[in-house]
């Protein structure tokens, strides 16, 4: 490795590395041969073991090989974070099928769309969601649905808070074609031989559709192998990990960074089925969490609890995630607190998870860190497709065993998502950003997000960043507004932290002495919340959509 960032690679972890050159399945199957008895899952205090994990998987995939389901079918996977969700995921795998993992919060024109688009005709679903395809099924487009309640995998008492989901009824009768999670499971079916490896395709998400419809994007089990074993490596993660998941595992960072991660290390998964920040630093001290990949929002409304300091949190040993910078005042926090740096990485539904991370020993704040193992990345023109030196802002592209094969059944897509250079295929991100002098990879923000202020790049990401500081401040995000002059400038949307009520001159003012006037917002608007994502991801898009029709009333 020639690259600056050499001199900060981690010690422990090899430069390239050989995968295993297996279908995914086979990673529960090692652990639990190794493990049998160890908790695979832990849910609100009910461990699911090893054994268990991969007996299940067994024989459901046993049932959907009973429904027709055949080698390179694609089944739909439409539930929350539950420990069925992990046995769905390996059983359809096991099923010598496709997982495409469903959005819990798509709705029937959305769930139509997938349909549609992947010609999947079964389904594993949780209750709470049944109304939204049921109507689908009766339709004709789907032939079978397995449906699964959360609470049935509570099988100790627990004095946890737990989500209305767990505590709602199941439906009294089942419709037609609708059968129980359990009686699928205890069907007796025995699924034909694992006859999938890395060339066949393995999964295959959906990105966000901010333009049109959402692109599948296909990966193969060798792409979604690299990413389990890349990150797993990277942490050192080892038989003893206890892996916090309160990120929805539809999304590839919750599907690799936590659970095939640490399935494939042997550890523990300690999996929520919806954020509660006091739920979740109950069980990191109950279970002595020791790894929690997550997203920054997450981090900011945990140390934002009053109570945060009543609760031992000291269990951690590795805390990090991606989805947006950490605000660098909340990092400071966090620190303050656990003695820990938030090791921030980078990633995309088209490279299953993370290309680039901080290295754990050298992290850098609001850094997308160095690239991982086998990872070619640079920055280029956005127009001339040229790289560019250190410093200069362009776009993020990257070569690597975990880049996808494709957006499924969409080849002008796929034809315009990659370049060549130098021999390789890279992935065009569309994310803007720079590598300093010593090879760390900054983001700077979207191509499409930039705001233009009378010729001035104002990126909302890095000013987000600076009121961040600001103590009045919980959430912001900023956006652009039309302006009469400007053509457009800059907006905050914030949520006041508590006990504060600062008015918007004082917040525009604040800003006026921490950065330029033209990053300054011109226009407050407070709220009691922002929007988000199932990622959990705060929705920029709509708050400026929202803004820019105000045009149109």
């Amino acid at each position: 490795m020639n690259q600056p960032s050499a001199r900060f690679w981690p010690a422990q972890v090899p430069q390239h590395l050989e995968l295993p050159d297996t279908n995914l399945f086979c990673n529960i199957s090692v652990s639990a041969l190794r493990y049998p008895q160890h908790t695979a899952i832990n849910y609100y205090g009910s461990r699911v073991t090893y054994q268990s994990l991969e007996q299940q998987a067994e024989a459901l995939a046993g049932y959907l090989a009973s429904c027709g389901v055949v080698k390179g079918d694609r089944v739909l996977l439409y539930m929350q974070n539950c420990p069925q969700y992990i046995i769905s995921f390996y059983a359809i795998l096991r099923a010598n099928a496709v997982v495409v993992p469903v959005n819990p919060m798509n709705r029937s024109a959305e769930l139509a769309w997938l349909i549609e688009d992947t010609g999947a005709r079964v389904a594993l679903c949780a209750s709470e969601l049944l109304d939204y395809i049921l109507p689908l099924q009766q339709q004709g487009q789907v032939d079978q649905i397995v449906l699964t309640h959360y609470r049935d995998y509570l099988s100790q008492p627990t004095d946890l808070s737990l989500p209305d989901e767990l505590l709602a009824n199941p439906p009294a009768r089942l419709p037609d074609n609708v059968i129980a999670w359990s009686d699928a499971i205890s069907a007796g079916y025995t699924p034909p031989p694992l006859s999938t490896g890395p060339t066949d395709l393995a999964v295959i998400p959906y990105s966000s559709g901010t333009t049109g419809n959402p692109k599948g994007c296909a990966h193969t089990h060798h792409s979604v192998m690299a990413t389990a074993v890349y990150t797993a490596v990277w942490i050192n993660a080892r038989h003893d990990l206890v892996h916090l998941v309160s990120v929805p595992m539809f999304h590839v960072t919750g599907m690799q960074s936590c659970m095939n991660s640490t399935l494939y290390a042997g550890g523990t998964l300690v999996v929520m089925t919806r954020w509660d920040r006091r739920v979740a630093a109950e069980l990191i001290q109950r279970c002595r969490v020791n790894t929690w990949r997550n997203i920054s929002t997450m981090v900011i409304d945990l140390l934002s609890d009053p109570a945060i300091d009543s609760y031992d949190l000291r269990s951690l040993r590795n805390i990090g995630g991606g989805g947006a910078a950490m605000p660098a005042a909340i990092a400071g926090k966090l620190k303050e607190k656990t003695g820990l740096s938030y090791m921030e990485g980078y990633g995309l539904s088209e490279t299953m998870a993370a290309t680039h991370s901080n290295p754990p020993q050298a992290c850098k704040s609001q850094c997308l860190g160095i690239p991982v193992i086998g990872v070619d990345s640079r920055v280029i023109d956005v127009e001339t497709l040229q790289p560019l030196p250190t410093g200069q802002v362009g776009e993020i592209i990257m070569a690597g065993e975990q880049v996808f094969q494709g957006y499924w059944n969409n080849p002008v897509a796929t034809a315009q998502a990659f370049i060549e250079l130098d021999g390789k295929r890279f992935f065009r991100s569309g994310d803007l950003g720079y590598i300093d002098e010593d090879g760390y990879f900054f983001l700077v923000d979207r191509v499409k997000r930039m705001i233009n202020a009378s010729g001035y790049k104002v990126w909302p990401a890095e000013v987000e960043s600076l009121m961040y500081a600001n103590p009045a401040i919980r959430e912001v995000c900023v956006i652009s507004m039309p302006h009469p002059r400007r053509g457009e400038t800059v907006k905050a949307v914030v949520v006041a932290a508590e006990g504060q009520q600062p008015s918007s001159e004082e917040i525009i003012a604040w800003c006026h002495q921490q950065m330029a006037a033209y990053k300054c917002p011109v226009e407050i608007d407070f709220a009691a919340s922002l929007p988000r994502s199932a990622t959990g991801k705060v929705m920029w898009r709509q708050l400026q959509e929202d803004e820019w029709s105000k045009l149109k009333r």
